[in-house]
């Protein structure tokens, strides 16, 4: 998904962060989340994130 200023967010489909180009993955916690599980909230702990726990 790309947002209005052409960057992409983060593929954790909870997470609203944007990530750099070439990472699909604001961070650690989300690129290890929801492998198994459906979430409804992110712990990714980014302060821009509006759907952190």
């Amino acid at each position: 998904m790309m947002t209005a200023k052409g960057q992409s967010k983060c593929a954790h489909l909870p997470c609203q962060c944007v990530v750099q180009p070439g990472d699909k993955y604001c961070g650690t916690a989300c690129r290890e989340a929801g492998s198994k599980e459906v979430e409804i909230a992110c712990q990714c702990d980014h302060g821009t994130c509006s759907l952190t726990v």
